[in-house]
């Protein structure tokens, strides 16, 4: 049985980087957990670019934690981005569409169901609740409330694009050079 690190910083996560040494994903930032990255690497489905000082250790066996890997096999990128709630926040830049208040989003149909409106990325704002609430099921002329910019699909690489101005709270020194933030870490 493998023991978890000595001093984990958040459980020891290491962020993965594809096989051109860019992030699968900014936002959420990819990272797996010390057990994965563990298994991947005795299965020889990474190569470890950094490490922690921190090890891993069984009754036979002690590894420096990684603290980078790149995967071996390249995953594209060009597919399209699922249609979640989660993506939706994330290309309205988790602001409402209508105010550009940040803070508890709902999702908003442009066209409301009612009216023929489908749940489609073309047809999806995020809202906050006052806005959601005060357009109701009306359209936006009616409403006389509209979107600051038309709802579209993104594609992997603008959504990438907006998530880069979402840092995360907490990176580790090792991952600076892979991640194009312009961040100083805390002492």
């Amino acid at each position: 049985m493998i023991q978890a690190p000595d001093r984990p910083l958040e459980g020891g996560p290491a962020l993965v980087l594809n096989a051109d040494f860019r992030p699968l994903s900014y936002f959420p930032l990819s990272l797996w957990c010390w057990q994965d990255v563990v298994k991947a690497v005795f299965l020889d489905r990474v190569d470890v670019i950094a490490e922690y000082d921190y090890t891993v250790r069984s009754q036979s066996f002690e590894m420096r934690l990684p603290s980078v890997i790149a995967l071996h096999e390249f995953v594209n990128q060009n597919r399209s981005p699922a249609f979640t709630r989660f993506n939706v926040f994330l290309r309205d830049g988790f602001k409402c569409a209508y105010c550009g208040v940040s803070g508890e989003l709902t999702f908003d149909h442009v066209i409301p169901r009612s009216k023929g409106g489908r749940t489609s990325w073309n047809n999806i704002v995020a809202a906050c609740s006052p806005c959601n609430l005060r357009k109701g099921g009306r359209t936006p002329k009616e409403a006389r409330m509209f979107p600051a910019k038309a709802p579209a699909q993104p594609s992997h690489y603008q959504l990438q694009e907006i998530g880069r101005k979402f840092p995360p709270g907490h990176m580790h020194e090792t991952w600076l050079d892979y991640l194009y933030w312009d961040i100083e870490l805390e002492a």
